[in-house]
């Protein structure tokens, strides 16, 4: 999907400028202009404010599994051989270690493909503090993942 090009042709529909769009969100000019022209992606919360600003949903400015794939695909060290089995023993492994309470957010993420306020909604936790969890659970998972790249096989696929 195109995220720069939703966002202007939204923009443009709208009859605004990137400068009114960049002052209804809070942000520089520069920053529309780059998400437009795909040199940047605005992250998942700044695409549900850009949504909040047109009325529309924000799978229609990105598709939500993109997203929440990307999320992941950031954790995944430069250069990690694993093969797909061994990356999904590694984050069996990983999701095993957390918290009852930081597992289910993991997986109503990543596995369900929720958004951080319908996580929310669900748990009584406001979007901001589902955010800052899920934050700290991938820079875990990002460790727990350069920490696998030294296992054996035999190591994390036996355990």
């Amino acid at each position: 999907m195109d995220i720069g090009g939703a966002i202007a042709g939204l923009r443009t529909a709208a009859g605004l400028s990137q400068q009114e769009l960049a002052d209804l969100l809070f942000v520089d000019r520069t920053l529309v202009s780059k998400w437009e022209s795909g040199q940047r992606r605005p992250d998942y919360h700044m695409i549900e404010n850009i949504a909040a600003v047109f009325k529309v949903d924000g799978d229609r400015i990105a598709d939500r599994k993109d997203l929440v794939f990307a999320e992941l695909a950031e954790c995944v060290p430069e250069g990690l051989s694993l093969s797909g089995e061994e990356l999904t023993a590694v984050t069996e492994r990983f999701i095993r270690s957390l918290s009852a309470g930081d597992a289910q957010i993991f997986l109503k993420r990543y596995y369900f493909l929720k958004m951080p306020k319908e996580i929310g909604d669900e748990l009584g936790l406001r979007p901001g503090t589902v955010r800052k969890m899920l934050f700290k659970i991938r820079a875990g998972y990002r460790v727990y993942l350069k920490e696998a790249a030294s296992w054996t096989e035999r190591t994390f696929l036996t355990q």
